[in-house]
């Protein structure tokens, strides 16, 4: 028996010798188009890969149930837009801890926290990025500024860094990027309304 979210899928009169070969049916009927996976139950049992193609070595005569739970990419991308938002808070909860580390003179933590922070910047930008190309924002006033702040203030605490004047970037963190950060959250609202837009 096969559910995906919630319906009974008749897969035909084929036998299938493995669980690969099942979801590759329903790849092909276009069961998931547009839509992503969330979640799958094997015999009631969560089932993920370990490794690539794991589902071709298990064999359908061991299997009594599968069940599929799929969300659509434009709920999936709500969904990150409130992440996103709580990555704002992480950022800037991560900005004031390598400042106070910096004013406490413990250059070593610091520096480990401050690459942390550049890490996670890094990713939260490829995020917005990728969500701005499939759903718009594309010229957005308030993004195109935000970003331009965001890079002119990654130079200017480049710079900094390199001249290893620790508590001029423990400023520049306080005064300068944590407003920057928080200019985000009115972003990441705007990429969401366009989000449901698309949805409608």
């Amino acid at each position: 028996m096969i559910i995906i979210d919630g319906k009974q899928y008749d897969i035909g009169a084929q036998n299938f010798e493995n669980l690969e070969q099942v979801f590759n049916k329903v790849v092909e009927d276009g069961h998931l188009e547009d839509r992503i996976v969330t979640d799958v139950m094997v015999n009631k049992e969560p089932f993920t890969e370990i490794y690539p193609h794991q589902a071709e070595d298990i064999d359908m005569s061991e299997v009594e149930s599968v069940e599929i739970v799929t969300m659509a990419t434009e709920d999936m991308a709500v969904e990150i837009t409130l992440e996103l938002y709580k990555v704002v808070n992480l950022m800037s909860e991560g900005g004031k801890r390598v400042a106070a580390l910096f004013r406490q003179a413990d250059d070593a933590e610091a520096l480990e926290t401050y690459q942390d922070l550049i890490d996670v910047m890094r990713n939260f930008l490829n995020m917005i990025g990728i969500l701005r190309d499939e759903y718009s924002l594309k010229d957005h006033k308030d993004y195109l500024e935000s970003a331009e702040e965001l890079n002119t203030m990654f130079t200017e605490m480049s710079t900094v860094l390199e001249n290893e004047d620790w508590i001029l970037l423990a400023d520049l963190l306080e005064y300068e990027f944590l407003p920057a950060v928080e200019k985000w959250k009115k972003v990441i609202k705007a990429l969401r309304d366009d989000i449901r837009k698309v949805k409608k």
